[in-house]
């Protein structure tokens, strides 16, 4: 099933509308969307290694862009929409204490939600309803999608074929090893808040 889906992916990856797939879902994830952008931007990279930082750049200005929509919700909607959604993931309960360590760790907690695969969205809201600056929120949400997508692309175009090779032939440890990074993020974030 795993093999299909991959298969799946990578023939949509390489389609004329395959971009604006990608900047929507970039956009959903930092605000309201479970799936992280990584999932199309891997075989969207290996499917067109020419556009890998085109495909960087969509992923970083759509993921900020949508981590703006998600401070939004933190900042105007946390007792209804913010407070569901954050209850979604799982931090339903520690919000308070999450708020709280912004105002000592925000940027650092930006820094790792930016940077790992855990939801941003948790992050972008959190933000929002801590009233965190929002020239910092900005700025380091442009540095660590940023970082975190060209790193991807850049990979990806740098190893190629190589890499493209490894993941079809390894896709089950890469998918694990994935999962295992997700898992990870929200045990940092968590231990940080």
């Amino acid at each position: 099933m795993l093999q299909r889906l991959y298969d799946w992916t990578i023939s949509l990856a390489a389609r004329r509308h395959a971009p604006w797939a990608l900047a929507a879902v970039s956009f959903a994830e930092s605000s309201v969307f479970p799936i992280p952008p990584d999932a199309l931007l891997v075989p969207m990279c290996l499917a067109r290694r020419d556009r890998c930082w085109l495909l960087a750049l969509i992923c970083t200005v759509a993921s900020v862009v949508g981590g703006l929509f998600g401070y939004a919700i933190g900042f105007f909607l946390m007792e209804t929409v913010g407070a569901w959604i954050i209850s979604v993931y799982g931090f339903g309960d520690e919000i308070a204490a999450f708020q709280a360590s912004y105002q000592e760790y925000g940027l650092w907690m930006l820094v790792i939600g930016g940077l790992t695969p855990f939801p941003y969205k948790v992050v972008t809201i959190a933000s929002g309803a801590a009233h965190f600056d929002i020239l910092i929120f900005v700025l380091a949400s442009v540095a660590t999608r940023g970082a975190r997508f060209f790193l991807v692309a850049g990979l990806l175009w740098w190893f190629g074929p190589t890499i493209r090779d490894f993941i079809e032939r390894r896709l089950k440890l890469v998918a694990w090893a994935f999962l295992l990074a997700l898992i990870g993020g929200f045990v940092a974030v968590t231990y940080l808040a």
